[in-house]
């Protein structure tokens, strides 16, 4: 149900990408840092048109260049994903994680785990990850359905109210209101439902809530 797809959108590849551009540049001859540039731009371009082997070659060329470039680790850990060569994937993610921490690795890597099936080890990324950032509905929703999977119908609850707090929108509410009806709370399933259907208008389209939905 999650999907190795929002691993795309958990990379922030534009601003990582600058970040690292920029702070690559500045110890970089203005040569070698142009080059450095191109290799970016025809990683990027080659992921969007699903070349996988011209992306994979120009990221390995950047890490050959700047063996400790996070971004391109996290990049090249989102392309074997996409490949379903997961263990090469949380290998690339676990070294971004540590040449620098950030949640979206650690999600990453969670998300792979709850493909795989190892929903321990996905529990426990995805734990580490709301430990950094905890002001994201998805992890939240991810953490759910991994403790789901384990049986630990309290703390997914738990996970889907926050998300809810977060980020009251319609989608999120059903995932609580199925929760709570898993668990024999159908008042309470039948309210946020209702609560749900408030906030689509005739057309289909979803009302405005007073907060902003997060991207990760």
């Amino acid at each position: 149900m999650l999907g190795l797809a929002i691993v795309t959108l958990l990379g922030g590849w534009a601003v990582f990408y600058r970040r690292s551009l920029e702070e690559t540049s500045e110890d970089l001859p203005s040569k070698l840092a142009g080059k450095l540039d191109q290799l970016w731009t025809i990683a990027q371009d080659s992921l969007k048109d699903k070349k996988y082997l011209r992306a994979e070659k120009a990221l390995l060329t950047i890490l050959r260049v700047d063996e400790r470039n996070a971004t391109a680790y996290n990049r090249l850990g989102i392309l074997y994903a996409k490949q379903q060569a997961y263990k090469d994937a949380i290998e690339c993610f676990e070294i971004a994680q540590s040449l620098e921490p950030n949640a979206s690795s650690l999600h990453n890597v969670g998300l792979i785990y709850y493909e795989t099936g190892d929903y321990t080890k996905a529990a426990l990324a995805f734990e580490q990850a709301l430990h950094i950032e905890g002001d994201v509905s998805a992890r939240h929703i991810a953490y759910a359905k991994t403790q789901e999977k384990l049986g630990h119908e309290k703390k997914m609850i738990e996970a889907l109210e926050k998300a809810v707090e977060i980020d009251p929108i319609p989608q999120t509410l059903r995932l609580l209101a199925g929760a709570y009806e898993q668990t024999g709370r159908d008042k309470l399933a039948q309210k946020l439902r209702a609560r749900a259907e408030k906030m689509i208008i005739p057309t289909g389209k979803t009302k405005q809530v007073t907060q902003p939905r997060k991207v990760i």
